[in-house]
C-alpha cells in the first residue's frame, strides 16, 4: 500500500456486495479498503484494536445497530473519519437523519465504483458528496425548512427543549435517555408532548421545525 493511499472501511451486511465494492475500490488508484464489516458492532470492536480509517462507507439497514445510529457513535469515537452513507434507501427521513447525525455524504448502492471513489476524495476535501437524485431531495428539504420567523411560543419545557436539541444532533432515544439520565419511557412521553406542541407527527418534522424556527 502506498503511503498516500486513502484508507477505507465498508460496513455492509450483504457479503457479496461488500466484497465486490472492496475489491473494486482496491483496484482504484490511491485507495486501500482495509476493513469490511457486516455490522456496526463488528466495526466498533475493530476500532478498539486498530487505527480508524480516513473514510467509512456505511449502510443504513444493518442487523443490530442501524447505520443511522452508528453515525453518531463514529463521530464520537473516530471524529477524524469521514462517513459516507451507501445504501438503497432514499426517503427523506433517513437522508435528513443521516445529515443531522454528521454524515459527510449520501450515495445509493447503484453508484458505480468511480462515483464512490470520487465521493471519497470529495468528502476528504471537505465536500458533501451526493448523487443527483439525493442532492435534489436535500435541496427540496432545505428549501422547505429554510429559516423563518416563528413566534417560538410552543410552550416547550426546559427538558423538552433539551430533548429537541439532542434530536437535532442526531441522538437516538436510547442515547437521549442516557445523556439526560431519564428512562426510555420518560423520553418517549416527552417526545409525544414535543410532537403535539410543535404540531408534527415525526422526528424529522420536529427537527425540521426546530431548525426552521431556530427553537434550539
Amino acid at each position: 500500500m502506498a503511503a498516500e493511499s486513502i484508507t477505507v472501511w465498508l460496513i455492509e451486511d450483504n457479503a457479496t456486495f461488500r466484497r465486490t465494492v472492496m475489491r473494486a475500490l482496491d483496484q482504484e488508484d490511491g485507495f486501500h479498503c482495509l476493513g469490511g464489516f457486516g455490522s456496526c458492532e463488528d466495526a466498533f470492536a475493530a476500532l478498539s484494536r486498530q487505527p480508524a480509517p480516513q473514510v467509512v462507507l456505511l449502510d443504513v439497514g444493518l442487523p443490530g445497530m442501524s447505520g443511522l445510529d452508528g453515525i453518531a457513535r463514529f463521530r464520537e469515537q473516530a471524529p477524524q473519519a469521514r462517513i459516507i452513507v451507501l445504501t438503497v434507501f432514499e426517503d427523506e427521513d433517513k437522508i435528513f437523519r443521516a445529515i443531522c447525525a454528521g454524515a459527510a455524504g449520501y450515495l445509493l448502492k447503484t453508484a458505480p465504483v468511480e462515483e464512490i471513489a470520487r465521493a471519497i476524495r470529495d468528502a476528504l476535501a471537505g465536500g458533501a458528496p451526493m448523487n443527483g437524485r439525493i442532492a435534489r431531495r436535500v435541496l427540496d428539504m432545505f428549501a422547505r425548512f429554510a429559516p423563518t420567523r416563528g413566534d417560538g411560543d410552543y410552550g416547550l419545557t426546559t427538558r423538552e427543549t433539551q430533548i429537541l436539541e439532542a434530536m437535532v444532533k442526531g441522538r437516538t432515544k436510547k442515547e437521549i435517555a442516557a445523556q439526560l439520565d431519564l428512562s426510555f419511557h420518560t423520553v418517549d412521553t416527552h417526545l409525544r408532548n414535543i410532537y403535539q406542541k410543535l404540531e408534527v407527527n415525526t422526528r424529522t418534522g420536529a427537527v425540521a421545525k426546530a431548525l426552521k424556527e431556530k427553537l434550539v
